[in-house]
């Protein structure tokens, strides 16, 4: 059976959500996070668990930081079904960036720019935003559970400008190619790693972590620029640009990639620490164990 009629649906949410003002849209947004922390029951506990154990608090402020979590969530998702208002004129008025001299630096190095960026506050209008103000923006994907999803994500950043690399295909070939046109390639690498990801601590256990961000950098020795967006205190998207980071070459590849992504990881959970209520703490962050990443190198 065709499921179609799901994106179609989606669409016609979007269209309606885009009447609103915007003002509105933070309103509902937030609200609508109640609803999804309520419906999201297994979800919630799950990050009320990785809260405890990350931050190292008691669960009254799990609880605290987990609610406020759903609160921003819900917000993001209004935004994303709001993102088709959004265009070159209008962009600033939804979205702020602190230091994009950072970034107009890092590309005027003329070896593209690795994004290292997460599940943190709304990353989808991060990289509208970026595209909009004029940065050659591209960005490699994970596919949604639901095809239509999908779909309808893929559709607004092509709309926003951005180019999408969808993972599963030769989208390795299509990033490489973006770095060398001296592009900016997007990475939401707080996720898990798989096999051949690298361990680390990760707000409170270990974790395997995403080698590919130090791999590019060792390949074109691009500079990686630490990006994250979030809400402030008025609800209102913040893109808070870090400083550039680079890939030290000691003749040693795979010490020196393992060096980068554990660097990457720590830079990235000092950000969540700082920002608890921004990221998705129920991820399944880490489902890989160092003992089936140590079976697999031993093979």
């Amino acid at each position: 059976m065709s499921v179609q009629w799901q994106y179609h649906v989606i669409k016609g949410i979007s269209k309606i959500i885009c009447q609103l003002p915007y003002p509105v849209i933070k309103v509902f947004g937030r609200k609508f996070g109640f609803i999804l922390k309520k419906l999201l029951k297994k979800q919630r506990n799950r990050g009320i668990f990785h809260i405890m154990r990350g931050l190292g608090c008691d669960e009254k402020q799990a609880r605290f930081i987990i609610d406020n979590m759903f609160r921003n969530l819900g917000q993001s998702v209004l935004e994303i079904l709001y993102t088709p208002n959004l265009n070159q004129k209008n962009i600033l008025d939804y979205v702020s960036i602190d230091h994009p001299e950072r970034i107009d630096a890092a590309l005027n190095e003329k070896k593209g720019v690795i994004i290292l960026t997460g599940h943190i506050g709304n990353w989808e209008w991060l990289g509208a935003a970026s595209s909009l103000l004029g940065y050659p923006v591209t960005v490699i994907v994970k596919k949604q559970p639901n095809d239509q999803v999908t779909r309808f994500l893929n559709e607004t950043r092509e709309m926003m400008g951005i180019k999408v690399f969808v993972r599963g295909g030769n989208e390795m070939i299509c990033a490489a190619r973006a770095l060398k046109q001296e592009k900016i390639l997007g990475f939401l690498a707080d996720q898990d790693g798989g096999f051949y990801g690298i361990p680390q601590m990760f707000l409170g256990k270990m974790a395997s972590t995403p080698i590919g961000p130090a791999i590019f950098a060792e390949k074109f020795h691009s500079p990686i620029l630490p990006i994250f967006a979030i809400h402030d205190e008025f609800h209102n998207n913040r893109i808070v640009v870090g400083e550039a980071i680079y890939y030290e070459d000691t003749g040693d590849s795979d010490h020196d990639v393992a060096c980068l992504t554990r660097k990457m990881a720590m830079l990235t959970e000092t950000f969540i620490k700082e920002h608890p209520t921004e990221w998705l703490w129920f991820q399944h962050r880490w489902s890989t164990s160092p003992e089936e990443m140590m079976e697999l190198n031993e093979k």
